[in-house]
């Protein structure tokens, strides 16, 4: 059977037919035009629909992305969170700890003070020689370091400030107690049985340097360890990131680390006693 003979109304123009089929898709759909194809809409105005026009999952996108550029700058500049990696400073602080560090409590002109808890980079004081590390490793470790979810670098420590810059610090008197400008100190915040030092040492620590100390005295490796190294162990004023001022988490932990009152009748080194 010849069916193209009965098929002869057919069109076999390899043209397509131009007609109310072949327009659009939104022109069959009043009311339906994109945005962007609006006549005499300006290019603002096509950015500033644009977050709505991809649906829920483009909204969804952006709001994390929004949230996570907030994170990283609220603990670039305000307060970092600071997984606490060793026991160096137990038992006020334990290992899995999550400390919040004020970044801004020495931004205006303020310096750390006897008794603050301070995070500080060790580079050139406690480690000589910055570690090297994998370009994209050092920034996944950045990034979930600023939010509490990894150890931070391996060059920054946290410890207590004992001394600070013109301070004369030894140990230690008849009582086994470490000695600030003559003056004896009890310290309330030892790991229980610890000496407050098994190290015997005398030093003034230089203007603009602190001299630090782990609360856990026989498991911390801070000052005392690198007094024959350069800069004689201690730390630069300016390598202080900032003061731990909270313990976040876990929960049952949630508490605001104080400054205690050992350092209160220590006199400065002119010999006045600060009140």
């Amino acid at each position: 059977m010849d069916t193209d003979a009965q098929l002869s109304e057919r069109d076999r123009s390899p043209e397509p037919a131009q007609g109310e089929e072949q327009g659009s898709r939104s022109s069959r759909f009043p009311g339906k035009t994109p945005p962007a194809e609006i006549p005499g809409r300006s290019r603002p105005a096509r950015i500033r629909d644009w977050p709505a026009g991809g649906g829920p999952l483009r909204r969804t996108g952006l709001l994390l992305t929004a949230c996570l550029v907030f994170l990283l700058l609220l603990s670039s500049y305000v307060v970092q969170p600071f997984l606490i990696p060793s026991g160096s400073m137990e038992n006020t602080l334990q290992v899995g700890d999550r400390v919040l560090v004020n970044k801004l409590a020495y931004s205006f002109g303020d310096e750390p003070v006897r008794g603050d808890v301070v995070v500080f980079d060790g580079t050139g004081s406690f480690v000589q020689d910055a570690p090297s590390e994998n370009m994209i490793t050092g920034l996944i470790r950045k990034g979930a370091s600023s939010v509490g979810l990894m150890s931070p670098a391996r060059t920054d420590y946290i410890k207590r400030v004992i001394g600070v810059g013109g301070d004369r610090v030894t140990c230690c008197d008849a009582r086994g107690r470490l000695q600030v400008n003559g003056r004896p100190i009890d310290e309330p915040y030892l790991f229980p049985g610890d000496a407050p030092s098994r190290v015997p040492f005398d030093i003034v620590v230089p203007p603009g340097k602190l001299w630090v100390m782990g609360d856990h005295r026989s498991g911390s490796r801070d000052s005392r360890d690198h007094l024959g190294e350069p800069g004689g162990g201690t730390v630069p004023v300016g390598r202080v990131v900032g003061r731990a001022d909270w313990i976040g988490w876990p929960f049952g932990r949630l508490t605001s680390l104080r400054r205690p009152d050992a350092f209160a009748d220590v006199p400065d080194p002119s010999g006045r006693r600060h009140g």
